[in-house]
């Protein structure tokens, strides 16, 4: 049977869906993410969006970078962002319910938790 972490962990481990213009951008953030160790892993890829905006419907190719972290990080995470785009963007936090083991221990060994966060039992 394969390890897998649930809720518990899970509360401490977050996903950030975050859309951009170029993959550029995705690369450049997800460097500098990585380089400050707010990050244990950053994955974009292509999509197309089509919105509402100034009353007219439009459509055009956008980047999602998600972004593989630790609870606790989401200012950090949106002040690297805003470093190095000006532009209105979405950026979520979503919550896995499971994860699998090998990957907690990768995240635990390269991101630190954020002591606020861990609880200790006496």
């Amino acid at each position: 049977m394969l390890g897998h972490l649930t809720l518990a962990f899970c509360l401490l481990m977050k996903l950030y869906y975050i859309t951009l213009n170029t993959p550029d951008e995705a690369r450049q953030i997800g460097r500098d993410l990585l380089e400050k160790r707010l990050a244990v892993c950053v994955n974009w890829f292509p999509i197309t969006c089509l919105y509402r905006w100034d009353d007219a419907i439009t459509e055009e190719p956008e980047i999602v970078l998600i972004v593989k972290t630790q609870a606790g990080y989401r200012d950090d995470i949106e002040r690297t962002v805003r470093a190095h785009i000006t532009y209105t963007n979405f950026i979520a936090e979503l919550s896995p319910t499971t994860i699998n083991a090998g990957f907690a221990d990768w995240l635990n060994a390269v991101v630190p938790d954020r002591p606020s966060l861990v609880q200790h039992t006496e």
